[in-house]
């Protein structure tokens, strides 16, 4: 048997291997979609869709919570040949507009709430589109979606190709509107690859699927590489620090995938793990954004599970870097080497640099996408000339080959000329006891250029004194780095992939 190449493979070959194996566990309703359904389910949403009219290369979106019926839609548009666009439930109405208008979609799943919001936002956009009402949790589509109400029979598009386009997800965006990055069934089923074999997942594991399925993470860790290894996935409704625990113990998850948002809040939350059962869980994956240090200890400590840190990013099908499998081979404070793809970090100028230099990290591999959504501008900035991806992000690699996060290019504090890493000012106010998080931006100083600002999130019960913590940060950085403002508040804005939005602090008043 030839090795599966496309999302369409994978599931007939996994339904054909293990029909009565469960490929999903509701963790409200203990119900399982077995790999049988979801072939059986995937072959009869493609007759629907193409009784819509639908064919190969039209875009299909998904505006819903997580759920059996969210996963079973975006794998069937893909599966059919189709491109799955899911949305972000916290876009604001213009971003809606855009993706909608942009994504050239003809059809939107959502439910009761989500239908609401498109409604009004689909009376400003031209075209029509129809909107899909369902559930997220229901176990069939509603009748209307078929042409009659019926089973329709007949047959539909023909089973994609490698180099076809599959998904379809617009970027968070820290700055202007969202950017959509189109990605292959190729990209898609090398990464579900990739992130096997760093893993060493097999048949038996079965994750925890806590991150949303509108986020590259929670779609193509959590709910593609188990097609590629032959697992199985957990997934509530939502993440919820108060049963987050319960439910990795209930259901056997092996694994968890996470951010480092979520592993700020489980090591903030008071709740007693009770009678759960985490011998089974064999680590952590931590992505998306790099993971304070101070944190990745916290947790390892206080819930004996060893983390491995991760990083990539949409355009990347998901993860770029990993820390290996083996607990001593690991480096705390690095995202790991290079997963899948070449890696090297360059200046300014698109030299490459050596260990400990400080620079742009560039990406080239078979995970890479071909480019953004009818943007062939913002698809060549986003290249090298030689055809390097540029991340953005400000790193080094080390002597070894493991690769460190300082920031973003955009986000660099200049002060005085001198270069300072936002994360370095986080990583130290994540030692003060009081502060759960943190994050640092330059703002305008007439003196300097810039001076350091600092945006902190308190621990619950526990007493804010500014002069403590700054004392706190004079001890660890130094006068020129300590910051000159310090600012509390509630959270910290980031997008749906975890990762801190820092310039928009600039706009907290």
């Amino acid at each position: 048997m030839n090795a599966p190449r496309t999302l369409h493979e994978l599931i007939e070959q996994r339904a054909d291997a293990h029909p009565d194996k469960p490929y999903l566990v509701s963790t409200e309703s203990g119900r399982a979609l077995t790999y049988g359904g979801l072939r059986d389910a995937c072959r009869a949403f493609g007759r629907q869709l193409a009784a819509k009219g639908l064919k190969a290369g039209d875009t299909v979106s998904v505006f819903l919570p997580n759920g059996e019926q969210t996963t079973r839609i975006l794998l069937g548009i893909m599966a059919n040949g189709l491109i799955a666009n899911p949305i972000n439930l916290l876009c604001q109405p213009a971003q809606l507009r855009h993706i909608l208008d942009h994504s050239d979609t003809r059809l939107v799943f959502t439910s009761e709430e989500g239908a609401q919001t498109l409604r009004k936002v689909l009376e400003q956009v031209e075209r029509p589109i129809e909107l899909i009402v369902t559930r997220a949790d229901a176990t069939a589509l509603p009748p209307e979606f078929s042409a009659d109400g019926r089973e329709v029979s007949g047959v539909s598009e023909p089973a994609p190709q490698p180099d076809q386009d599959a998904l379809l997800m617009y970027t968070s965006g820290t700055t202007g509107v969202p950017k959509g990055v189109l990605l292959t069934h190729h990209n898609l089923v090398i990464t579900g690859h990739h992130i096997s074999r760093e893993h060493q997942l097999g048949e038996s594991d079965r994750v925890l699927a806590s991150l949303p399925l509108y986020h590259i993470n929670g779609l193509v860790v959590t709910a593609v590489a188990p097609l590629v290894h032959g697992g199985s996935v957990a997934m509530p409704a939502r993440f919820s620090a108060g049963t987050f625990w319960h439910d990795a113990s209930r259901f056997g998850c092996t694994w968890i995938n996470v951010v480092p948002t979520i592993i700020a809040y489980l090591l903030n939350d008071p709740t007693d793990l009770g009678s759960a059962d985490l011998s089974r869980l064999r680590f952590c994956r931590s992505a998306s954004a790099a993971l304070p240090p101070e944190h990745h200890r916290a947790f390892e400590q206080r819930f004996g599970i060893g983390v491995i840190e991760t990083m990539g990013m949409t355009e990347t099908a998901a993860p770029a870097f990993s820390n290996p499998f083996d607990p001593s081979q690991r480096k705390v404070g690095s995202i790991g080497k290079p997963s899948g793809t070449e890696a090297r970090v360059i200046d300014p100028q698109g030299n490459t640099l050596g260990p400990n230099e400080t620079g742009e990290i560039v990406l080239r591999g078979g995970n890479v996408m071909r480019g953004y959504y009818k943007a062939p501008e913002e698809t060549r900035k986003a290249f090298t000339a030689d055809g390097w991806l540029r991340t953005g992000d400000l790193g080094y690699h080390d002597a070894d080959g493991y690769f460190y996060i300082n920031g973003r290019a955009k986000e660099l504090i200049i002060k005085g000329g001198e270069n300072i890493a936002p994360r370095e000012i986080d990583e130290a106010l994540l030692k003060h006891p009081v502060v759960l998080e943190a994050a640092a931006v330059g703002v305008p100083d007439a003196n300097y250029g810039q001076e350091i600002a600092a945006y902190v999130v308190v621990r619950e019960n526990l007493s804010y004194d500014e002069a403590d913590l700054r004392e706190h940060c004079l001890r660890e950085l130094g006068r020129y780095k300590t910051p000159r403002d310090f600012h509390v508040i509630a959270e910290l804005p980031r997008g749906p992939s975890g990762k801190v939005q820092r310039l928009k602090l600039l706009d907290i008043k």
